[in-house]
């Protein structure tokens, strides 16, 4: 059954990755008030602070920003409310030390805090953190491990799960099958039904849950316009330029001929990855790494089909919905997928939203996320340097292309004709991201990664 919340799958928070950056941070965040409810008496000798990462968290986690995030963690910061500006300011001094208030005490961190611990370490997860609290002659106070499991979600070991059953919804669901039966059983629509069981799980109301959409735009809108008006050099050794501004002029120059659409929507895609990559603020959708593709899209929705708030808030819902099942059947995490996790998912919800808006068929709306799936099956995710930036950026921009050509297709004939159900290939891509080899997953040890060695 399906209980992930649509405000648990769209998250604000800072680039330039949400399983790198946004776990991490809620993992030490999380960590730091467990520490704060033990006795006085065990946390008074406490000095000292060790954070280790394990997976691709060590292998990447420097370019992904995952050492300030814990660091943000630790000082009390969560993802929705940091200052960017100076969580980018972090540890740019590796002398700097920081103060964790435990109660009265203050326990001082610094980079050489973090561990990036390269052996095995025997976790279920590909992205693991441990954290411990130490005395000064290093016995250990307080210790939790933590995965970071994809779109910023977290796990703690030995947390108990929610009890789903626990959970009373009034259209229970796990399948797209499932859910065409209880759209077929009764005269609701799809935005009914999700309404339905987004006020179950977060108990909030339809106008509270419309709200809470608006404002996920506006975030997401905040983020392609900062993108397209920005230049300069993205933050990073590998010294990449920005390209939104530039194509975004493109676009304005050639308004007049058959491409300028394409341009103005490589534009928008480019401009929120690119922040992104600055670790500015954006919209997990359902990745940071693949938080350029969706806001891309809505952008262009708005801007150039002129869509009112309620069709994008519709269209919204209807991706959440796309993103629910593969969250659900398969993963939407780049250290468990590769990059099909990320921006295969974000091209389906697309295809999904385009499909929803324009015609409102689930049909044709399942036909669509289908074929933008099939279509990243067994992508790579293989970041030059650790860097959120070569081949992400552009690969948001082609995420979006694919996804607006996967809504074509699926318009184009009957969605009967379909051959392969979205249920088919969810299962195909978990199976298909099982087999891929570890070192094309999110770890920059093969593939395009290797490409660039200075960096």
């Amino acid at each position: 059954m399906i209980t992930t919340s649509i405000f648990d799958l769209f998250k604000v928070g800072p680039g330039p990755s949400s399983s790198h950056t946004i776990g991490p941070m809620k993992a030490t965040y999380d960590f730091l008030q467990r520490v704060k409810e033990l006795p006085a008496d065990q946390t008074e000798s406490a000095s000292q602070i060790h954070i280790h990462l394990y997976g691709s968290l060590s292998l990447t986690g420097k370019g992904h920003g995952t050492d300030r995030a814990v660091i943000a963690g630790l000082l009390g910061w969560l993802p929705e409310n940091v200052n960017p500006t100076i969580f980018n300011n972090l540890l740019q001094n590796p002398a700097e030390t920081y103060d964790v208030k435990i109660r009265e005490n203050a326990v001082k961190v610094a980079a050489n805090s973090i561990k990036f611990d390269k052996k095995k370490y025997d976790s279920p997860f590909a992205n693991t953190l441990v954290v411990r609290l130490l005395s000064e002659n290093g016995e250990l106070i307080h210790e939790e491990e933590y995965y970071s499991v994809g779109g910023g979600f977290i796990h703690r070991k030995g947390e108990e799960e929610v009890d789903v059953s626990t959970i009373q919804l009034p259209h229970p669901y796990k399948t797209m099958n499932e859910l065409k039966a209880i759209l077929q059983q009764t005269d609701l629509s799809l935005i009914d039904i999700m309404l339905a069981n987004e006020t179950a799980i977060s108990r909030l109301s339809t106008k509270e849950i419309y709200a809470k959409i608006d404002n996920i735009l506006d975030f997401m809108h905040k983020a392609v316009k900062r993108g397209l008006r920005t230049k300069g050099v993205l933050p990073g050794r590998i010294q990449l330029r920005r390209k939104a501004p530039v194509l975004f002029e493109k676009a304005k120059n050639r308004v007049a001929t058959t491409d300028s659409f394409i341009i103005f929507l490589n534009a928008y895609c480019l401009a929120a990855s690119e922040e992104n990559a600055a670790g500015s603020i954006v919209v997990t959708a359902p990745t940071s790494g693949a938080s350029g593709v969706i806001p891309g899209v809505t952008y262009l929705l708005k801007q150039h089909y002129h869509y009112d708030r309620k069709k994008l808030r519709e269209g919204m819902i209807a991706a959440a919905t796309i993103g629910f099942l593969i969250k659900q059947n398969a993963s939407i995490s780049g250290a468990e997928m590769g990059c099909m996790g990320e921006i295969g998912s974000a091209a389906a919800m697309a295809a999904a939203m385009l499909m929803y808006c324009t015609e409102n068929s689930i049909e044709r709306m399942e036909a669509a996320a289908e074929i933008a799936i099939e279509h990243h099956l067994g992508m790579t995710c293989d970041p030059i340097g650790g860097y959120v930036q070569i081949p992400c950026i552009e690969r948001n921009a082609m995420g979006a292309i694919k996804a607006y050509n996967a809504f074509l297709l699926a318009s184009s004939g009957n969605s009967q004709d379909q051959k392969i159900s979205l249920d088919s290939v969810i299962k195909v891509m978990r199976a298909t991201g099982k087999d891929m080899s570890k070192r094309y997953k999110e770890t920059s040890k093969a593939g395009l990664a290797l490409s660039m060695t200075e960096c």
